[in-house]
């Protein structure tokens, strides 16, 4: 199968990100040199991972900041490179911006509060990766071709113009605990709009509206079928109710309904 071929199997928006991945690679070979693509969400992270499976290709790595990354590059590297070798150009690649709240805002902002300045800023999201938030302010990863930029602008915006504001290596990255706990759930079946109704914990009618409104993602892509099956590995995220992984099918109660036990991200 070609590279004409493998493109036309994706819809529009999918299409264009593997285009650029297919770019990348072209670059890599011919240029000897190691090259990157903007911060992947999940969901992009898998297509790509699935192109990547599909033609074979071994000179690759994804990166985000550390192990729990959501949004990271991939990175492609020649084949006279090692994966040791590329690690030691993360910081070519990315950096910290980190942001220290005044004592009288710290702990007052959310992700959302950060993510919007940076927007105001006029600059593309997918040119920022991660944002942890702390109790002092927050560390946001952003690609070296925009650390300048958000250094000297940020503290034009009111909600940052008293922090302190200073760049970091991407190895000083703020560790961020991602903590989960574990509960059991009992649906009629594994159709998307019942597991929905019993993780947002409302109506099946208010759980169909919730996926009609395009405010359900699974694996990170939004689904508004209604009848779509869950299966275990499965990750639901309910916008305004959480993250949701389906960890395991434990079996059948006497009436014969599902017990399945999911890890909910608080």
């Amino acid at each position: 199968m070609n590279k004409q071929e493998i493109l036309n199997h994706y819809k529009e928006d999918d299409r264009l990100l593997i285009a650029k991945v297919f770019d990348k690679i072209e670059i890599t070979e011919k240029r000897n040199k190691i090259t990157n693509t903007d911060f992947l969400d999940l969901h992009q992270k898998n297509i790509v991972q699935k192109l990547l499976n599909t033609i074979q290709y071994e000179n690759y790595l994804f990166f985000g900041g550390d192990e729990n990354s959501e949004r990271t590059v991939l990175i492609i590297y020649p084949t006279k490179f090692n994966k040791e070798i590329v690690e030691k150009n993360y910081n070519n690649i990315m950096q910290i911006i980190e942001i220290i709240l005044p004592n009288d805002l710290q702990g007052k902002y959310s992700h959302r509060d950060y993510l919007g300045g940076l927007m105001k800023l006029g600059i593309k999201r997918e040119k920022i990766g991660d944002i942890i938030v702390f109790n002092d302010g927050a560390n946001i990863i952003v690609l070296n071709e925009i650390v300048k930029f958000v250094k000297d602008n940020i503290s034009s915006l009111t909600r940052f113009s008293k922090a302190n504001i200073q760049t970091k290596e991407i190895q000083e990255l703020y560790k961020q605990e991602i903590k989960k706990i574990e509960e059991e759930i009992v649906v009629s079946s594994l159709r998307l709009d019942n597991v929905v109704s019993e993780l947002a914990k409302v109506s099946r009618t208010k759980a169909e509206e919730i996926i009609s409104s395009g405010r359900v993602f699974l694996n990170f892509e939004n689904i508004t079928k209604l009848s779509k099956l869950i299966k275990p590995e499965d990750i639901l995220t309910i916008r305004g109710k959480g993250r949701f992984k389906i960890k395991e099918i434990l079996g059948n109660t006497k009436k014969g309904k599902i017990i399945v036990l999911i890890e909910k991200f608080v």
